[in-house]
This record gives structure tokens, C-alpha cells and sequence, in this order.
């Protein structure tokens, strides 16, 4: 039974209707020791009447108009106090009911809590497509994306991932990335390709790596590091041993701007000018992979940092997280439409049916769903993983899914799931008591209509 401490308010209307409980079963216990009494006492006057030859039932034949009664209504304070003093304040709602009562009580809220779990609980039919939509976007990955390799025309792939890497190069073609590097809206200060610039020794910094170890080069880390190293005119960067290097720029000082907006613009227009170079941009956050100096991996021992870097040298690249995206949102494609299908079979409207957002009151299974999904998928990218041995085959952006579903399933079961199970039954009963208060207000109107109602 779900049980919720009681506010003031609360408290001192159970303790009137305990008065009043109390009051109504003496005044019934009164009205059948009195009618008892004066059923027998009318049983002997008809008697009587009937012994001097006149019919009772032609008696008060002519019904008198029913005059209206005043009704003294007290304040809800004098109530209170009237109550507390017979009752006490400490009254329980469970004190209201029968022993039979209670048991029906708390099977109609098992009942509420059966229906919650109902709601939330997936059939068949969705772990099905939460399961296929798994298969179909790791089999993508396998099949169309595939690992980079490196040949004499530059990286390929899989059909998939080569197809991304070509529409990249229309996008941005070489020739014109050439020229937009080499012109000055594109230069900026931690753009240095070795450490003959450099005040403080950046360990592993070269043509190969600068992308890797700079965070102005970062995807998603460049447009604030980048944007503040380029107006204050420095580089920061992750070596390849861990170490974090702040450094100001001296041979790059006319590289520096004074203005955010110059700054997010010339940020955005390097980024533009690297992506299809032959050592690409990293993959987002792949730079503080850097950080993670331990582990002990393979036949030679590399740590996770080294086993990173070794993955950017082979092509391991934005354009290459652009390709491993798709069957991500292939993924969630198929949930989310399969989800919208089924619910508008099931009677809903198509306007609550169409899941852009993941709110579990409006759409209650499809975060679970897409946790299996994104399950699925990852547990057969680690399959892959393990069986090649290679980790060019890792999903980077399947892995960033799974963790973000994997986090919001655990806190729903976890610290969110009781609370919503106890605000759905509570609101049931809340809708209950409303019905009731309306009935009661109802039959005050009519009581009205008929008496004199004095408020004191």
C-alpha cells in the first residue's frame, strides 16, 4: 500500500472525519435503541385507534407544507478543535475503514500498481523491434561501414563509409582546401606541426599527430578550447605521454583575434580546411583518450592512449565517426517509427504517438527500447571487436549511445521508476478524492436549496 506522510491540512481532516465517524455510528446507535422504542409504542396507539373504530392511515391523510430548517454550519478552526478534543491529533486514515475495507483498498491499489507496470513493461512485439533494429544496424556496420584502410589512393572502406568519404570531398574539395588553408582567415596559433615553435616540448607532436594531441582540433572540444586558444594565443594540447601543455605561441602572435565571433569563425574555417587532408580530424573527444595512460592490451602490452593514437595514424577519423553514425541512426529510425506504427494501432492518437522526445510519461516504453537496441548493437561490435582483434572495428558512436541509454535505464530503475510508480497511484487517488469532494459539494447545494444555511 502506498503510504505518504500527511500534511496539516490533511491531518486535520482526518481527524474530523474520525469525529464525524464516530459521532454518525452513535447517533445510529441511538436511532435504533429510539425507533425500537417507538415502534412499539405506535403498534399500541393504533391499537387503541383501531379498537374505537378509526382507520391510522386516514391520520395526517392532508401532508402540511415542510418548513425549511436552519442549519448551522461552524467554522472549519471550531471543527478542528472539536474534533481534536474528542479524537486527539493523531489520527490515522486507516482508522476510517473496516478490516474488509482495507483489504479491498489495498487491492485496488495493487490493481493501480499492476496497471503502471503494464504501461512500462514491454511485449513481445517490442523487444522484437528493439531487437532487429540492433541486428540491422550492426550488420550495417560490418558489412557497409566497415574499417579504414590505407592504399595508394588514400583510405577506403566498406561501399557505405566510402561513399561518406567521397561526398566529403565534394563538399570540400582538396584543391580548394589547399588554398583556404593557406590563407590567413584559416591560420591560427595551435596549428604548430613540430615543437620547432614551441616554448614547452610537446611530446609526440608532428605532421602525423598535431591533429590528435591539439585540442583546437577537436571536433567538439575546439570550438571552446580552439576559440580560447586563438584569442589568447596559444596551444593546448594532450601529448602522447598524458602530459596537458598550455602554451602561448610567440611565432604565431599575428594568428591571434580579439573578437569571440572572429575567433568562432576562423575556428570554424580550420576545421573546414583539415577535414579531407590525408591525416584528418579526430574524432570528437578522441584527443583526451590521450589522458589514459594505463592498460596493458594485446601482444604488446600498449595502453588504451597508445591503442588510440595508433587507430588515428590508420585512419581512425572524423569522417570515418560520420560513417560509423549512420547505423546509429539507422537504429533509432526503426525504433522510433516501429514504436509510432504500433501505437497508433493500438488507439492513440498519431499527435502522442510520434516519439521526438523520450519523456517516459509520454512515451513510457521507448527509452527501454532503445536501450536494447543500442545493446544489442554494442554487444555484437564487441563480438566483432574480439574476434578480429583489431580495434578499428570499435563503433565509437554506437559505444556513446549505449553509455547514454545505459545511464538513463539505470537511473529509471534505479532512483526513478518507485517515485514515478508512487505519483502515478497517488494521482489516481487524487482523482478519486476529487470525485468524492464533488459528490459531497453536490449534495451540500441540494441541502441548501431545502434549509437555511447559517455560516457562523
Amino acid at each position: 500500500m502506498v503510504k505518504r506522510k500527511m500534511g496539516k491540512i490533511e491531518q486535520q481532516t482526518v481527524n474530523v472525519l474520525k469525529y464525524q465517524d464516530e459521532r454518525l455510528k452513535s447517533l445510529m446507535r441511538d436511532s435504533r435503541e429510539t425507533g425500537t422504542k417507538a415502534e412499539a409504542e405506535i403498534g399500541s396507539l393504533e391499537s387503541i385507534i383501531r379498537e374505537r373504530g378509526i382507520d391510522p392511515r386516514s391520520i395526517g391523510a392532508e401532508q402540511k407544507a415542510t418548513r425549511p430548517q436552519a442549519i448551522i454550519v461552524p467554522k472549519w478552526e471550531e471543527l478542528c478543535e472539536e474534533a481534536e478534543r474528542a479524537v486527539g491529533n493523531g489520527c490515522k486514515l486507516e482508522s476510517l475503514f473496516t478490516s474488509e475495507e482495507i483489504k479491498r483498498n489495498d487491492a485496488y491499489i495493487a490493481q493501480l500498481e499492476d496497471e503502471f507496470n503494464r504501461v512500462h513493461s514491454l511485449d513481445h512485439i517490442d523487444i522484437a523491434i528493439s531487437a532487429l533494429a540492433g541486428l540491422v544496424g550492426a550488420l550495417i556496420n560490418i558489412l557497409l561501414v566497415g574499417t579504414p584502410q590505407k592504399g595508394k589512393s588514400g583510405l577506403s572502406a566498406a561501399p557505405l563509409e566510402n561513399f561518406i568519404r567521397e561526398k566529403f570531398e565534394e563538399v570540400f574539395p582538396e584543391e580548394e582546401m589547399e588554398k583556404l588553408a593557406n590563407s590567413k582567415s584559416s591560420k591560427v596559433p595551435y596549428d604548430a606541426q613540430d615543437n620547432r615553435n614551441t616554448r614547452e616540448y610537446v611530446s609526440g607532436l608532428s605532421a602525423y599527430y598535431h591533429r590528435l594531441l591539439s585540442l583546437g582540433h577537436d571536433p567538439l572540444l575546439g570550438f571552446v578550447v580552439g576559440v580560447f586558444d586563438i584569442i589568447t594565443g596559444r596551444m593546448t594540447t594532450i601529448d602522447k605521454d598524458g602530459n596537458v601543455v598550455c602554451q602561448v605561441m610567440e611565432h604565431y602572435a599575428d594568428r591571434k583575434e580579439t573578437d569571440v565571433f572572429t575567433a568562432l569563425v576562423k575556428q570554424w574555417t580550420h576545421l573546414k580546411s583539415d577535414i579531407t587532408t590525408s591525416m584528418g580530424l579526430p574524432a570528437p573527444l578522441m584527443s583526451v583518450f590521450n589522458l589514459f595512460q594505463f592498460g596493458s592490451i594485446g601482444e604488446e602490452e600498449q595502453t588504451i592512449a597508445e591503442i588510440v593514437q595508433g587507430m588515428y595514424y590508420e585512419g581512425y577519423d572524423f569522417i570515418h565517426f560520420c560513417a560509423m553514425s549512420i547505423p546509429v541512426m539507422v537504429e533509432e529510425i526503426i525504433v522510433r517509427i516501429s514504436y509510432a506504427i504500433k501505437r497508433i494501432k493500438e488507439g492513440y492518437r498519431v499527435r502522442d504517438s510520434i516519439p521526438f522526445s523520450t519523456d517516459r510519461e509520454k512515451h513510457p516504453k521507448l527509452k527501454t527500447m532503445l536501450f536494447i537496441a543500442h545493446s544489442s548493437a554494442s554487444a555484437i561490435n564487441a563480438g566483432q571487436v574480439c574476434f578480429s582483434k583489431n580495434p578499428m572495428a570499435i563503433n565509437y558512436p554506437e559505444w556513446i549511445a549505449f553509455a547514454k541509454y545505459m545511464y538513463l535505464q539505470l537511473k529509471w530503475v534505479l532512483a526513478e521508476k518507485e517515485k514515478a510508480r508512487e505519483d502515478y497511484v497517488n494521482g489516481k487517488l487524487d482523482e478519486e478524492w476529487m470525485r468524492i469532494e464533488e459528490e459531497a459539494n453536490e449534495s451540500f447545494r441540494k441541502l441548501c436549496q431545502d434549509n437555511i444555511v447559517i455560516f457562523s
